[in-house]
């Protein structure tokens, strides 16, 4: 099976994660994957190429409102869609931003090709700006596959006549990648979140609960429009010297390996893949019990979830887990047991090759 996966996209974030991740094990899925790349990113070219991952590049592209509507109804990015399709010759087109959902769309039906659609959250289900092809391009999706059952569901409720389109296949990772590591036990307190540095992850909750806990180191590993912003309130609070900022990295392991606790801070999460990686090297999640969070984190097993989406909820959480470093230790344990049985990358890339086999054994697409 050929697969030709559409991507428009200005970062490198857990879809584009997931996305190598399923690309680079094609014994599993069972099919070849090539990626038709839109962005104005340098940063996110190289990382899919550094990945060993088959691209056909359509070369810096604008990233805005304007640009998305040309990008999604305009005829020059259809027609070199057009053109790597005749190229590549995919069985299937598969798409995972916001950006690429119309464009997909249109392209599966000039071309008469199934599509796929990767739900990764739910963020522009909620964004009113985001509504207006909305459906359109839903109904001429063949299949979603939804990274969560939170997920699944909301795309569900907003588009009911999805119903039976919908499966959720959860991400999954290298577990011998991502090995447990000893925690160290000494103090200071030492966490980490790995997310990109946007306005919906909320990450000045982050800031401003570590200010209010003395002796506690925050590593933020990530890039994003808010590094300014999350910088400048970290020298507002007096804590630039415990709030660390670090550039994406490729590979975050040695953050999560001296750290104690991941966080999460994001108000309706698909589901992190942050956590699912801390989770394989032994590391609890501190969070809030919302969106996908509770199908990766158990609370009171595998990390502390709190309903209080605030600072001091964050706060408590951390001040609770600080008090207990045994505790912490043993939801590491649990966390690492848990991804075992639940986030395996074999078992997710199987997930999609049984989706993109299900979907070519019915009649030709129309």
């Amino acid at each position: 099976m050929r697969i030709l996966h559409i991507i428009v996209a200005g970062q490198i974030g857990g879809a584009e994660r997931f996305l190598v991740n399923l690309a680079q094990h094609q014994e599993w899925s069972g099919a070849e994957h090539c990626i038709a790349l839109m962005t104005p990113s340098v940063a996110l070219r190289n990382f899919f190429e550094k990945a060993g991952l088959s691209i056909q590049d359509r070369g810096p592209v604008q990233e805005n409102p304007l640009a998305y509507l040309w990008r999604s109804w305009g005829p020059q990015d259809l027609h070199w869609l057009g053109s790597v399709i005749a190229k590549t010759k995919p069985d299937i087109l598969h798409c995972h931003t916001y950006g690429s959902h119309v464009l997909t769309a249109r392209a599966g039906l000039h071309f008469n090709l199934p599509v796929v659609r990767t739900e990764h959250g739910v963020r522009h289900y909620a964004d009113p700006t985001c509504g207006l092809f909305r459906h359109w391009s839903l109904h001429h999706t063949t299949q979603v596959i939804a990274v969560s059952n939170f997920v699944g569901a909301r795309v569900e409720s907003v588009a009911p006549y999805m119903k039976g389109k919908v499966r959720v296949v959860h991400n999954g990772i290298d577990l011998s990648h991502f090995a447990p590591q000893p925690m160290q036990q000494e103090t200071p307190l030492r966490l980490t979140v790995l997310s990109r540095l946007e306005p919906i992850k909320r990450l000045s909750i982050a800031i401003e609960a570590i200010a209010q806990i003395p002796d506690t180191v925050l590593d933020v590993v990530g890039d994003g429009a808010e590094r300014q912003s999350l910088e400048a309130l970290a020298a507002t609070l007096g804590v630039s010297d415990r709030v660390h900022f670090h550039s994406h990295q490729r590979d975050p392991r040695p953050f999560l390996a001296a750290s104690h606790a991941v966080l999460n801070t994001t108000r309706e999460e698909g589901l992190s893949l942050s956590l699912i990686e801390a989770a394989a090297m032994a590391r609890p999640a501190i969070g809030f019990a919302a969106g996908g969070v509770p199908e990766v984190v158990e609370d009171g097993q595998t990390g502390w979830l709190t309903t209080n989406q605030t600072t001091e909820g964050l706060a408590e959480a951390i001040k609770i887990a600080a008090g207990d470093p045994a505790e912490l230790a043993f939801r590491g344990i649990k966390a690492r047991e848990r991804v075992e049985k639940a986030f395996g990358l074999k078992a997710m890339c199987e997930g999609y090759g049984a989706v993109y086999r299900d979907l070519l054994s019915k009649p030709a697409h129309s």
